[in-house]
């Protein structure tokens, strides 16, 4: 007993090396980010942890090889955010058991809101309005995992990202927009691209500590007009512990799960999350979380009920996310398995 704890103290201190809140380094260039935003109230209200712990179609957008863990022959999740300057965006997902594997499928989809449109012109405002245009982006994915043993599950997500930034009005010729010799064409930013999610997780079982790793947006690079760049490719590590188990007492009533998270993204450095979750008769949840290197996000908190009714399993999770300036953002997820 004494020894499962030691080295489950071990792997935390070995996560938590190499992190320091020193300010945010930029280090390289991806697009896409709209791939980044968090789904699911679930793991946003734990800070953002969602390599591990989730158990349901959610799943597939943080590690695949969660699927692994479903119990439940179909299980169908929608997650919805009030985002940050009226940008929404919502999600689908949904997994179904087949003879010892999981698929399942998934949508994302963005809410940009209208904008509107101007291009330079030689008059005394500068410029002329062409309009409102509202952009685009979804991604679609199909998602396979297998659990080989009641320790080990993989996963595999393969996706299709879509950007539609509207159309824009370039000058090919002359100098600027009072040369008699200026020619102009429309151009349209939009492009489409296969990525891929490759994920693991392990279970030490007795102990109640699960591990998990997960490669996210494995692309080529994408080019819009001169500059060339890939989709946010990321590497996340995760590690949670459930404490009554960890300390070999059994409680039928309380569960407390407490676990970190890092993420190595290409354009920045190293970020951590670390996250709490406490449910009382598996029902009635309470979830909170922080996150550290973000430059606005902070405290997460959530709130969420788990319940079987008439055969059917029902989730409905809320999570409420520190912004900072921007102030707050919600989301809500709900979810049913059978």
């Amino acid at each position: 007993m004494k020894a499962n704890i030691y080295h489950s103290l071990v792997i935390l201190s070995l996560f938590l090396i190499p992190f320091r809140s020193e300010g945010i380094e930029k280090k390289a260039q991806v697009g896409f980010r709209f791939l980044e935003n968090p789904i699911s109230a679930e793991a946003i209200a734990q800070g953002g942890m969602g390599v591990v712990g989730i158990e349901n179609a959610n799943t597939v957008f943080w590690n695949p090889s969660g699927l692994g863990w479903i119990e439940s022959a179909y299980d169908v999740s929608a997650s919805y955010t009030r985002g940050i300057a009226d940008i929404n965006y919502g999600a689908f997902a949904g997994a179904f058991k087949l003879r010892g594997f999981v698929l399942a499928a998934d949508l994302t989809y963005m809410d940009y809101g209208l904008f509107n449109g101007t291009i330079r012109a030689d008059n005394d405002a500068g410029f002329i309005e062409t309009g409102t245009f509202s952009p685009t982006a979804y991604a679609a994915g199909l998602s396979f995992a297998r659990r080989v043993s009641d320790r080990f599950a993989y996963g595999v997500r393969l996706k299709y990202a879509y950007q539609d930034l509207g159309i824009a009005t370039v000058g090919i010729q002359g100098s600027d927009v009072d040369d008699t010799s200026l020619v102009t064409e429309q151009v349209s930013n939009r492009h489409g691209e296969p990525a891929i999610d490759i994920g693991a997780t392990y279970d030490f079982l007795d102990n109640g500590v699960r591990f998990g790793a997960v490669v996210q947006n494995v692309s080529r690079e994408v080019k819009y007009v001169r500059e060339a760049f890939p989709l946010p490719f990321s590497v996340s590590f995760s590690l949670n512990a459930d404490i009554f188990r960890l300390l070999n007492k059994e409680n039928k009533q309380h569960r407390v799960v407490v676990g970190v998270e890092s993420t190595h993204p290409r354009d920045y450095k190293e970020k951590v999350k670390f996250g709490l979750e406490y449910r009382y008769l598996n029902a009635f949840i309470v979830r909170a979380g922080y996150r550290i290197n973000y430059d606005q996000r902070g405290l997460t908190l959530g709130l969420g009920l788990d319940k079987t009714i008439g055969g059917m399993h029902l989730r409905v999770d809320y999570a409420f996310e520190n912004y900072g300036v921007f102030k707050a953002v919600n989301t809500i997820s709900i979810g049913t398995s059978f």
